[in-house]
C-alpha cells in the first residue's frame, strides 16, 4: 500500500507528521511510504534519514497526493488539494469537521474516506492515537514554562539572606489534559497553585498533584461520555466567575485552558475580573484558537490592560516542536499499526470498529459520521 506523507505549508512550518523511526516501523511491515522532499528539515531530520528508514523521496507534492493509497500529515489540506487525491484513497490528518462543511464536502465529491485526528475516541484502546490529549499535555506545560518567563517573580520560594521571596500563585481553570500537566509543571517549578474545574471528580487529580482544587457549588455538571466538561448554563457560568474572581484578584498567574468539544470556548475571565488582578500579572488564554476564555484576548498576540499582560498566543507545542511532532508521529503509527492487515499488508477500513465509527468522517461518497452528519443536519457549519 502506497503511503505519501507531504511536508507541511509555510503556515504550519514547524509541524512533521511523521520522523523517520516511525517511518521504519511501517516500511518493515510492508508499507510503500513516499514522502515530499525536506519533510524533516525544521526538525533536522534530512532526506537521507528518512530513506535509510525506508521511504522514497518526491519531489513533486501532487504526484504524491493523485498516485498516493493513503495520505498522512498533520493540517487539515487546502480545498483545492482534495481534488488531487485519488478516489478510494484514505486521507489522515486534522480536519477542523465542525468548522469545515465545504472541506468535508470536497471528501464526499472526491470519493475519498477522511480521518479525523480529533475525533479520535477517548477511550482506553484509542489512548496511544488521542492526538489532541499528547498536544494538550505539552501545550499545558509550554502554558507554564511561558508564565515563568513573562512575569517578573522567580516561582518558588526562595530563603536568601536578603529575606524570603514567596512563592508565586499560580490559577489554572480546567484540570483536563492541558490543565493536569500545567498544574504538575507549575508545582514541579516551586508555585503555589490552585485550580479550578466544573468537574468535581477530577478535584482528586488536582490534589494529587499538590495543588489546591477551588471549590464551587454549581449543581449538576459532570462530563460527557469522552471525559470532555458539560457546557454551563448562563447562570452556572457567572457563579463560576464570582467566585474565581477573588483567587485571580490574588493570583501571580492565571492560566485557562476550558473548552467544550465542538463548541466555541466558554466566556470565563472578564474584564472586570482582569481589573480586579494585581498589576505585573499575567493571564494566559490556552483556548484562544477557538474562541477564548478571556475577555479581550486577542488570537497571536500579548496585550496589556489595566496592567495585566493577556497572552493569547498560538499552538503552544510548536514551541517545543521536536517532542511535539514526536508525539504526533507516534499517534499517526499507532493509528495505521491498529488497522494494518498483516497478511495483506494494507491498512483496512473496519467500519464495525468503534475507534473507526468515531473518527471517519467520509466514505464511499457520503458523510459516515452520525455526529458531523447531524451537525450540519442542524444547518450549522461553525462553532456555536
Amino acid at each position: 500500500m502506497k503511503i505519501f506523507i507531504p511536508k507541511e505549508q509555510q503556515a504550519n512550518k514547524w509541524h512533521v507528521p511523521m520522523l523517520p523511526p516511525d517511518v521504519e516501523k511501517l516500511t518493515k511491515k510492508g508499507a510503500d511510504i513516499e514522502i515530499e522532499s525536506g519533510l524533516g528539515a525544521v526538525c533536522n531530520f534530512t532526506d537521507a534519514q528518512y530513506e535509510k528508514a525506508g521511504a522514497k523521496i518526491a519531489k513533486d507534492r501532487i504526484a504524491g497526493f493523485s498516485s498516493a493509497e493513503m495520505v498522512l500529515r498533520r493540517h487539515k489540506p487546502d480545498q483545492d488539494e482534495v481534488g488531487n487525491l485519488k478516489n478510494g484513497s484514505i486521507h489522515v490528518s486534522y480536519l477542523d469537521p465542525f468548522n469545515e462543511k465545504r472541506l468535508v464536502q470536497a471528501f464526499v465529491e472526491q470519493g475519498v474516506s477522511a480521518i479525523s485526528m480529533e475525533m479520535i475516541p477517548r477511550t482506553t484502546l484509542a489512548q496511544k492515537m488521542d492526538a489532541l490529549s499528547s498536544q494538550a499535555s505539552l501545550a499545558g506545560y509550554t502554558a507554564v514554562i511561558l508564565a515563568a518567563e513573562r512575569i517578573t517573580k522567580i516561582f518558588p520560594m526562595m530563603m536568601t539572606p536578603a529575606g524570603t521571596i514567596q512563592p508565586a500563585r499560580v490559577f489554572i481553570i480546567g484540570a483536563g489534559v492541558a490543565g493536569l500537566q500545567a498544574i504538575a509543571t507549575a508545582k514541579r517549578l516551586g508555585a503555589r497553585v490552585e485550580a479550578f474545574d466544573t468537574r468535581p471528580a477530577v478535584a482528586e487529580q488536582v490534589k494529587s498533584l499538590g495543588a489546591r482544587f477551588v471549590e464551587v457549588e454549581l449543581g449538576e455538571t459532570g462530563q460527557t461520555k469522552d471525559g470532555y466538561a458539560r457546557e454551563l448554563t448562563s447562570e452556572q457560568l457567572q457563579k463560576q466567575r464570582d467566585a474565581m474572581a477573588k483567587v485571580c484578584a490574588q493570583a501571580d498567574v492565571v492560566i485557562t485552558t476550558a473548552q467544550v468539544f465542538g463548541r466555541k470556548a466558554p466566556l470565563i475571565i472578564t474584564k472586570e475580573m482582569i481589573a480586579g488582578m494585581k498589576p505585573g500579572s499575567l493571564v494566559i488564554d490556552m483556548a484562544v484558537e477557538s474562541g477564548g476564555n478571556v475577555e479581550g484576548s486577542v488570537r497571536g498576540q500579548e496585550i496589556t490592560v489595566n496592567g495585566v499582560n493577556i497572552i493569547g498566543l498560538e499552538n503552544l507545542p510548536a514551541r517545543v516542536a521536536l517532542h511535539a511532532n514526536q508525539m504526533y508521529s507516534a499517534n499517526l503509527t499507532n493509528l495505521v499499526e491498529h488497522f494494518w492487515n498483516k497478511e495483506t499488508k494494507r491498512f483496512e477500513l473496519n467500519l464495525d470498529d468503534e475507534i473507526l465509527r468515531g473518527c471517519l468522517i467520509t466514505h464511499n461518497n457520503e458523510i459516515r459520521n452520525e455526529i458531523i452528519r447531524k451537525h450540519y443536519e442542524c444547518g450549522s457549519d461553525t462553532m456555536h
